[in-house]
């Protein structure tokens, strides 16, 4: 579904606790159809759909922001990968993420805020879509679509922060002060709940026009994933056993597993039978430094360009060796040389690292070498490539902003293995399923457990936004992580940024205080 802007006549909740930033009097924006408030909004549907759209917009935010993209800042604070960038004080949210040196006053806030607002959006069309008088099959696939998206919203929310507000009606500025966290079981509870209720309205397949938008399986996957974090393990095993079908072969939603690996990420297996919940970003959007996050042109994919490799030429060598012809990228996501030693030999390698240092010899000057590129901070010669931009990729007029390449948020080697941790990584069932994702790549089987299916999940999904995720989840966060300064008991859960404790009942989480 393409994004849209959309600013509503009050202040969502993400950015209304910040009083200092709020604008009461923000009018409602919709793309074709002029300004409106929004109490005069919302009458057919027309307005429906564009609400709709509205509340998809902020899943764009996974990787079209700079140190505000949760798939930065994740990959930042997991052990595969260091920042990187222009030096420490670059793109700083990304740093203090990557050092563990993060508190409540320089986490980026928008992190948590863009959730809330389209936690917002989703809270306003649910209120609203009762009474708008349209077709009721589309009226309920709506009503689906928006419960999915708040049950996504809330799924990443309570996994980085823990404790949060579960906000489940528009909000107005005199219900500020009243709010409060709940407990992490409230918002678990809630998104099952509005997941079950979503899924028997949302389609089992796709039009062309609406790739993007959730379906019954994708619904069916983020049901089993919530199980699976709520510590739910046999409902967890059950959903996704829905959204897998045979290890290996075809589910009953149409997944199946790509015979090729680098095919989900060559650009021209956008939305592939592998595909469960992919964001589409376009290069079409036009914007630029003047409207980026202003004026909702920002659909490109950002992190595209952060993740390139810094002033990256070829030189003559290069271009007859065929090496990929890179954009001069920002340099950040470096990738570790731990986990550049666990994909080593792993055919997954090649379509995750690429070995700059090596190509590129001792120097720039190296008569030998065949690139030229300078060294990001924390340099370790080795850069992440699955959405790794190349020149032909260049269609707009600032390309910085707008590259057209899509983000996987779930793919069905991702429900594989958590369907065998569901299982807990013993029995047939789970040696199946992690056999097949080793099959893909043309490796040898090794005995299922917890750990062998912990190591997998770090290979095949590699610089995808699990890895802190599943450290936390596992328990091996403190130990995977202490040489980058994680403190046991505290960074489990990120802190809440210290906007939000302007005139409410906000409570910082332990050890942030």
């Amino acid at each position: 579904m393409k994004l849209i802007s959309f600013k509503q006549s009050f202040i969502a909740f993400g950015v209304l606790l910040t009083l200092a930033s709020c604008d009461t009097d923000e009018k409602l924006e919709v793309k074709g159809d002029g300004v409106v408030l929004e109490d005069n909004f919302y009458r057919n549907e027309t307005e429906a759909y564009s609400g709709l759209v509205a509340a998809y917009d902020k899943l764009g935010k996974y990787a079209g922001a700079m140190e505000n993209a949760p798939l930065l800042f994740l990959n930042s604070a997991s052990d595969d990968f260091f920042a990187g960038g222009g030096g420490a004080g670059d793109q700083p949210g990304l740093q203090v993420a990557s050092n563990y040196s993060i508190t409540p006053t320089n986490i980026p806030p928008a992190i948590w805020a863009n959730y809330y607002k389209g936690i917002s959006r989703c809270n306003i069309m649910i209120v609203k879509l009762p009474a708008i008088p349209m077709d009721e099959a589309k009226k309920a696939r709506f009503m689906a679509e928006v419960k999915a998206l708040r049950a996504y919203y809330y799924l990443d929310l309570v996994r980085m922060f823990k404790n949060i507000p579960l906000i489940l009606t528009p909000v107005v500025q005199s219900e500020i002060s009243v709010i409060e966290q709940v407990k992490p079981e409230v918002v678990y509870a809630q998104i099952e709940k509005d997941l079950n209720e979503a899924i028997p309205n949302l389609p089992i397949t796709l039009a062309a026009s609406e790739l993007g938008r959730l379906t019954k399986g994708a619904a069916t996957a983020l049901l089993g994933k919530a199980y699976l974090y709520d510590n739910k393990k046999p409902e967890a095993a059950a959903q996704l056993a829905l959204v897998n079908g045979p290890a290996g072969g075809t589910s009953s939603f149409g997944y199946k597993l790509l015979a090729d690996f680098a095919q989900l990420w060559d650009k021209q297996h956008e939305f592939n039978s592998e595909s469960i919940l992919e964001i589409s970003y376009s290069d079409k959007s036009n914007a630029d430094w003047g409207n980026f996050e202003v004026n909702g042109d920002d659909e490109g994919n950002v992190a595209a360009q952060l993740m390139g490799i810094r002033d990256y030429t070829r030189k003559t060598k290069g271009v007859d060796a065929g090496l990929p012809d890179y954009i001069n990228g920002w340099g950040f996501m470096v990738v570790t040389k731990d986990l550049q030693a666990a994909l080593k030999g792993d055919p997954r390698y090649a379509s995750t690292i690429f070995d700059a240092g090596a190509a590129r010899g001792v120097d720039n000057d190296d008569e030998n070498g065949l690139i030229k590129y300078t060294d990001s901070y924390n340099e370790t010669g080795y850069h992440f490539i699955k959405y790794a931009p190349v020149n032909a990729d260049i269609k707009a007029a600032n390309p910085f902003l707008n590259f057209g390449i899509n983000t996987y948020v779930i793919r069905l080697a991702d429900t594989y293995l958590m369907e065998a941790e569901a299982l807990g990584g013993t029995g047939a069932r789970a040696q199946a399923l992690l056999d097949a994702v080793r099959d893909r790549v043309h490796l040898a089987h090794v005995p299922v457990s917890l750990q062998a299916i912990y190591a997998e999940r770090r290979l095949e999904l590699a610089g995808e936004g699990h890895r802190w995720y599943d450290l936390v989840r596992t328990g091996e966060a403190a130990a995977k992580l202490a040489f980058k300064g994680f403190v046991a008991n505290k960074n489990e859960a990120f802190p809440i940024p210290y906007s939000e404790f302007n005139n409410t009942k906000i409570v910082q989480n332990p050890g942030y205080n």
